[in-house]
């Protein structure tokens, strides 16, 4: 006779659910806002931007150096918060990939991730993040390739 233990669901994490009203905040914000695409464009990263001042010291500098290589390598990727997240998004304002800092969900370390829209694509498996613990000179340059990668300009 076999026993199965069953493990009672407890639902999303404290984070989880702060992520969750972040991106209904963020979605009525991008709603409400008025003027031209482009003066909402700046809008977009000044909200990036304060997101990624909030952020702790570890944190913050590596999302300030991704934010750089994402927008220099990839200027067709607007800046927008996703799920309280610094993220890029293409031409359709769909995320092609994002930052996610490790203290926003407790983790030991911060991630760079990739949606599907970004075209990593690498037979039948490959890879969507990558965690970080310092953007290098060295990881720079493999961020800007995997971007480069991801938005076809390669």
């Amino acid at each position: 006779m076999t026993s199965t233990t069953t493990t009672a669901y407890e639902g999303f994490t404290a984070e989880e659910r702060a992520a969750m009203k972040d991106h209904a905040r963020e979605t009525k914000a991008a709603a409400a806002r008025r003027g031209s695409k482009a003066e909402k464009a700046a809008l977009a990263v000044a909200d990036v931007l304060a997101k990624i001042a909030e952020m702790g010291d570890a944190d913050r500098a590596m999302a300030e150096r991704i934010h750089t290589v994402v927008t220099a390598t990839a200027p067709g990727l607007a800046p927008k918060l996703w799920y309280g997240m610094p993220a890029y998004a293409d031409e359709a304002g769909k995320v092609v990939c994002f930052f996610q800092s490790a203290e926003k969900f407790t983790s030991r370390y911060a991630t760079l991730g990739f949606s599907d829209r970004a075209r990593l694509d690498d037979g039948p498996m490959w890879a969507a993040g990558y965690a970080l613990t310092e953007v290098t000179p060295e990881v720079e340059d493999r961020i800007a390739a995997l971007v480069t990668r991801a938005v076809g300009t390669a």
